[in-house]
């Protein structure tokens, strides 16, 4: 299979919560975009248990209002989500509605959460995303709604855990970092947009708590590529089973824009 262009290149960002992309991934996701690939948005849960007023219906009904918003802000194409807060489970349903939507989209980058995390919401979606991904071509394998099998070339990154660290508290370091600096504020503008959440926080952590937190992240994991004011984090998964060949087409479109730490590469081959 010929190496895709940059116009080519279809990107699924599947997160487990509205705003999860916003604070992990939207400034990757907005440089694929500016570099050419169709990008499309999807949270897992609806943000229903992201309230301390609204009930869950109200809850979920505003979330998503917000989570369209700012996916519209970039040109993303959404995808409704399959599941409450605190119930993406790794089950047979949950992955039969999620492989559906990975067929149909059929993404040769995916960007899902980090595999070890803090909160089981974030891990299974990891999970789930990462499964879907390996079933993309297996016409045995039912969806919900049943959708035709795709040919498998797909790469999986998993973004940094929130925090930078795992649930043990072990700092978590990525293998490739994508330099934001430039993409700044329209991650900042996507953030925004979860207006329901920016006001619950800011009110009980502290004025633009929200907004901040983010932005200290940013210039964490800047400092921790060594190179980037503002960074974003990926870890590559294994190709095995989701691409005939392995390859790094994140890198490979973003160019300049990315860097990979060959520390860590030469880590991975001694098993650290």
């Amino acid at each position: 299979m010929a190496d895709p262009t940059p116009q080519r290149v279809t990107v699924l960002a599947a997160a487990a919560h509205p705003d999860d992309i916003e604070f992990m991934m939207a400034g990757t996701l907005i440089l694929l975009r500016e570099a050419g690939c169709e990008i499309h948005y999807m949270n897992l849960a609806d943000g229903c248990c992201g309230s301390a007023t609204l009930p869950r219906r109200e809850a979920a009904r505003v979330r998503e209002k917000e989570a369209r918003k700012a996916a519209a802000l970039v040109g993303a194409e959404f995808h409704p989500s399959l599941a409450g807060d605190i119930e993406i489970l790794y089950d047979k349903e949950t992955l039969a509605r999620l492989g559906a939507v990975v067929r149909r989209v059929n993404p040769q980058i995916l960007l899902v959460p980090s595999p070890d995390d803090y909160m089981e919401d974030h891990m299974n979606t990891s999970r789930l995303a990462v499964t879907a991904a390996f079933c993309m071509g297996m016409r045995n394998f039912p969806t919900r709604p049943r959708t035709r099998p795709v040919a498998a070339d797909c790469t999986v990154y998993h973004a940094l855990p929130y925090g930078l660290r795992d649930g043990l508290r072990r700092r978590v370091r990525a293998g490739l970092y994508v330099d934001i600096g430039s993409v700044r504020e329209k991650k900042r503008r996507m953030l925004a947009c979860h207006r329901s959440q920016k006001e619950w926080l800011d009110r009980s952590q502290g004025i633009d708590a929200y907004l901040v937190t983010m932005e200290e992240m940013g210039a964490e994991v800047g400092r921790l590529s060594g190179r980037f004011s503002h960074a974003e984090g990926w870890r590559r998964h294994l190709h095995l089973g989701l691409s005939p060949v392995e390859r790094d087409p994140l890198a490979e479109v973003l160019g300049d824009k990315a860097f990979i730490d060959e520390a860590y590469e030469r880590l991975l081959e001694r098993g650290g």
